[in-house]
């Protein structure tokens, strides 16, 4: 094993061509011809994803705000931090904080983004905003028409006995745990922002 190199051009594929296989309500599908790096050709499918953003929201109380909805793919309900797609030319922050409060109810006063994941980089472009809100205030939810999730409160030590046990198994909340885990410990610090 060395020291990574300092350029990954021997690595790069290059596009040929792209051609639509199908294009849904927000998930287009598409099929790729690609030179790899030893000259020969190869294909490559993959769903092209808007984006989305996942908020890690602190109660007072230290508990967090979760939902448990229902994922068709899968056929289970999981257990998840409130997360949602980015609406063509928005925000980040504009997309958490509407996304919370569509969800859960919840506004904050205070945001931190705390960085980035790409969720299944073999076959999606989606990449996931990883936000933090705290100072939260209660009001009323306004959930998308046919979404169904339960909101609830949970300590940290209860989603860490779920991801060990195999409860909680959505990815971009494992991370989010991660996140939290790491920030509480004083290790990856925030830069918080109030928002009015």
């Amino acid at each position: 094993m060395s020291d990574a190199p300092l350029s990954d051009d021997h690595l790069r594929e290059d596009t040929l061509s792209s051609e639509p296989v199908y294009q849904g309500k927000f998930l287009q599908m598409r099929c790729d011809r690609v030179r790899l790096p030893d000259g020969r050709e190869a294909s490559r499918e993959y769903v092209v994803h808007p984006g989305a953003v996942m908020v890690v929201a602190i109660l007072p109380d230290g508990r967090l705000v979760m939902e448990r909805q229902y994922r068709y793919p899968v056929r289970q309900t999981m257990i998840e931090f409130p997360a949602g797609k980015l609406d063509q030319g928005e925000g980040g922050l504009a997309c958490a904080q509407r996304e919370l409060l569509e969800e859960t109810g919840y506004r904050a006063k205070r945001w931190a983004k705390a960085g980035i994941m790409h969720p299944v980089i073999g076959y999606a472009t989606e990449v996931i905003e990883v936000w933090f809100a705290d100072d939260l205030t209660l009001g009323e939810r306004h959930l998308d028409e046919g979404e169904f999730l339960d909101v609830f409160a949970a300590t940290q030590d209860e989603l860490e006995a779920w991801m060990r046990d195999g409860q909680l198994t959505d990815a971009k909340t494992v991370v989010g745990m991660m996140w939290l885990l790491q920030w509480r410990a004083g290790r990856w610090p925030l830069d918080w922002q109030v928002v009015s």
